[in-house]
């Protein structure tokens, strides 16, 4: 079995993406091509076979209010910044066809590893998330994601992810 992570190309086939979440789905299909060339997000794809989308997550930048943080963490920041550098883990998707295998972490992963590469050379101090559902929750906070009191957002301090 052929496995790779690539940049979202027109080439790579979607139309048969199937996650159970028709919001995830339609994004791939529709709009994630769109949001590249618009440089609003860069859209990585699990390619197991013949350019066929199996899953995806998206990145971009972003920033945080320092007042959406947890209160010991804000005490930590500079007084001066009132929003934050991060990174935005957009969307995490796996075709239901693929789920239960351990693909979402490996994309989780990747992404992860990607997201620290970027720190380096950009200053950004956590990835986060904004799970679409309970099940996504307890997905990220097996992983050290915290929950931001008050959004329904996580993160997970880029520190956190040198360790690992």
């Amino acid at each position: 079995m052929a496995l790779s992570i690539q940049l979202l190309e027109k080439s790579h086939s979607k139309s048969t993406f199937d996650c159970g979440h028709t919001p995830l789905n339609d994004f791939i299909k529709k709009q994630a091509g769109q949001d590249v060339r618009r440089d609003l997000s860069a859209c990585f794809v699990l390619i197991v076979e013949k350019g066929l989308v199996h899953g995806y997550y998206t990145l971009s930048a972003n920033s945080i209010k320092k007042d959406e943080f947890p209160d010991l963490l804000q005490k930590k920041l500079p007084p001066n910044y009132t929003d934050n550098p991060i990174i935005l883990l957009g969307r995490l998707a796996i075709d239901s066809n693929m789920k239960g295998n351990g693909w979402g972490e490996f994309l989780l992963v990747d992404a992860l590893f990607r997201c620290l590469d970027i720190s380096e050379s950009l200053g950004t101090m956590a990835v986060v998330v904004d799970p679409i559902d309970k099940t996504a929750q307890s997905f990220y906070e097996k992983y050290g994601f915290i929950l931001l009191p008050g959004s329904g957002k996580m993160f997970l301090p880029i520190k956190t992810i040198k360790q690992l």
